[in-house]
């Protein structure tokens, strides 16, 4: 994720705030161009930002329920942003607790949307095509029910993502991270994951890619169920870290086509953000330079996937020591096999070819 700064003070500024600290103007971030703006308070549906001629309205959750900080063009007919346009459901927000745990969910998807956006993938509502839009539906059920094979399940099926809400209350979900031997559970690790499954049926599943992905990711015509079934019952094999980035993602090639998907998604946005930190690291104990890493490329815009791969290891590396300092677990629990880089190389792939013929 990019750094922002208020165009009126320059203060420096997270991706969802809504008001520059420093200076006191709103700010609302326009997907058209990837940039926070600024804009004076004032009673105009439609305004015209700091810096520029064009105008603007708030999106409808912005100045609704606040759980939004996207604006849409002045003559755009739709009263949502390019992010809020996909939901299908929304929470009950009449039930206590459901407007913060859905602000919650709308700030991941909106992370998810940002990285879809900069990979210039496709990207549309069922509103716009019924067939291969995007949806999203966030549904609760009673948290003492809350269970992965029960109730709500968090999942995709033709394009439309549902996610239980239950996975934005932080106790609850490290509940579930327990239950099901996970090492690493967050809502927008869902979000990244679900949306593989989207761009599966969009990018491989009638294309050209297909036996490619086949030949990397395994034979997507078992049967699902019982691969599943399977997978909770017996467990992964014993030696599933030498082929699959986790143990989920054994389970069928759709759920390694979607993991190894997610974790590329991981990995070009955080290293987005080392690269506006500018950040290097050189670790004093060793004199191996496959320690070292110096992130100064963007990465959504690299198609040299092994600069990439070069980089993100040492990285993960750092990032893990300084959270076990604070006395947290790793940043990233998983280990690159030389299989998975090859299968994340092959997301990289199909992703900047897509680029192209976009």
């Amino acid at each position: 994720m990019r750094l922002f700064n208020c165009p009126v003070c320059s203060n420096l500024l997270y991706f969802e705030n809504v008001t520059c600290n420093q200076c006191g103007h709103e700010l609302g971030f326009v997907p058209e161009i990837l940039k926070i703006v600024a804009f004076k308070p004032q009673e105009a549906a439609v305004f015209t930002v700091a810096g520029s001629d064009n105008r603007y309205k708030k999106c409808r959750n912005y100045y609704e329920h606040n759980v939004c900080n996207w604006l849409v063009p002045e003559f755009d007919e739709e009263e949502y942003c390019k992010a809020c346009r996909l939901n299908d459901t929304i929470p009950n927000l009449e039930l206590e607790g459901n407007r913060i745990l859905w602000h919650t969910m709308e700030k991941e998807k909106r992370r998810l949307i940002y990285s879809a956006l900069q990979l210039n993938l496709p990207l549309m509502s069922k509103d716009e095509n019924e067939q291969d839009g995007l949806s999203f539906s966030f549904l609760s059920d009673s948290p003492a029910q809350f269970s992965e094979r029960e109730k709500v399940l968090t999942g995709h099926s033709q394009g439309h993502i549902t996610i239980n809400l239950a996975e934005a209350d932080p106790a609850e979900r490290e509940r579930m991270r327990d239950q099901m031997a996970e090492p690493y559970r967050t809502i927008l690790g869902h979000f990244r994951h679900e949306s593989g499954h989207y761009y599966w049926d969009r990018l491989i599943a009638n294309s050209d890619y297909l036996q490619a992905c086949r030949n990397v990711f395994g034979d997507d015509t078992e049967n699902y169920g019982d691969a599943l079934q399977s997978h909770y019952t017996q467990g992964p094999a014993e030696n599933w870290q030498e082929q699959f980035v986790s143990s989920y993602a054994s389970s069928h090639a759709w759920e390694d086509w979607a993991e190894t998907w997610a974790h590329y998604l991981h990995i070009v946005d955080t290293l987005d953000t080392a690269w506006q930190f500018n950040l290097q690291a050189k670790p004093r104990a060793v004199s191996s330079e496959d320690y070292e890493t110096d992130v100064n490329f963007n990465p959504y815009a690299q198609r040299d996937f092994s600069r990439i791969v070069a980089h993100w290891i040492p990285l993960t590396f750092a990032l893990n020591s300084l959270n076990r300092s604070m006395g947290h677990n790793h940043a990233y629990p998983f280990v690159l096999s030389p299989v998975v880089i090859a299968k994340l190389e092959f997301v990289h792939k199909v992703i900047k070819q897509q680029e192209i013929v976009a």
